[in-house]
């Protein structure tokens, strides 16, 4: 039976994914394309809490700051040394306008992809425990995947992703967490010593994205100390609105 809830729970959390749609609903979608590098910033505040509720939990796994701070420069390096030959998926750009060579979608695609992984073990462990804390963790981690998938929606626009395959990369890398959940399920005890290695590469990964591509990519965009003024305002936005679900919806 907990093999149907942990599975229903993974499924329910892959929907969410789907959420980026919203913004292009009721004619919102147009006033937020116009915006997007400012929303890139909002996005910029939601990952960098994100990383840091990562390196939270994975100094608390892994006992002590020394243990787990060594992961999440081992994600950081993997990260920026791996897709730095991997090619850009970017739609193509004539070369004399490619606004966009900031932002590597690869490497978001590959901190989501982890990061799920690392979902799916938490649900399988919750409805281990009992069908309350299962649920509890579901809800939880929907909450906070709904701002982060939208927050990436943005980022893939911005980088020049259509609609539909921003909406589809945002749904292939959330599939991976089912890999967490069918691993941890029949093979609990080898997939918990997993989480501190996949927290800290998430966690590293993450960072990159934030301090590499997108606040570089904001700054690249700021045209005067007012526009610049919008990019901060837009930052603290996302910080201050994942901050408070992180706090009142701990995963």
């Amino acid at each position: 039976m907990i093999m149907l809830e942990v599975l229903a729970a993974s499924l329910l959390v892959m929907l969410v994914s789907l959420s980026g749609k919203l913004i292009t609903w009721h004619g919102v979608g147009p006033l937020i394309e116009r915006n997007l590098h400012f929303f890139v910033s909002f996005a910029a505040g939601v990952l960098l809490i994100i990383a840091y509720s990562l390196s939270t939990e994975l100094v608390e796994h892994a006992g002590s700051l020394s243990t787990g701070l060594p992961w999440i420069a081992i994600g950081a390096v993997v990260v920026l040394v791996a897709f730095r030959y991997i090619p850009q998926f970017h739609h193509h750009h004539d070369k004399e306008d490619h606004p966009h060579s900031m932002i590597d979608v690869n490497r978001l695609f590959a901190s989501d992809a982890v990061h799920n992984i690392g979902d799916g073990i938490v649900i399988v462990v919750s409805f281990a425990a009992s069908p309350v804390l299962g649920i509890a963790s579901t809800i939880s981690i929907m909450v906070h995947e709904m701002l982060q998938e939208i927050s990436e929606f943005f980022v893939y626009r911005e980088a020049g992703l259509p609609v539909r395959l921003a909406l589809t990369l945002n749904f292939i890398t959330s599939g991976t967490i089912l890999i967490g959940t069918f691993g941890a399920f029949f093979l609990l005890e080898r997939f918990e010593a997993l989480e501190v290695p996949l927290l800290g590469l998430s966690a590293g990964s993450y960072l990159v994205v934030v301090f590499h591509d997108l606040i570089p990519h904001s700054i690249s965009k700021g045209n005067g100390r007012a526009h610049l003024a919008k990019h901060a305002a837009f930052f603290v936005a996302g910080l201050a609105l994942m901050a408070v679900l992180v706090t009142f919806l701990p995963a």
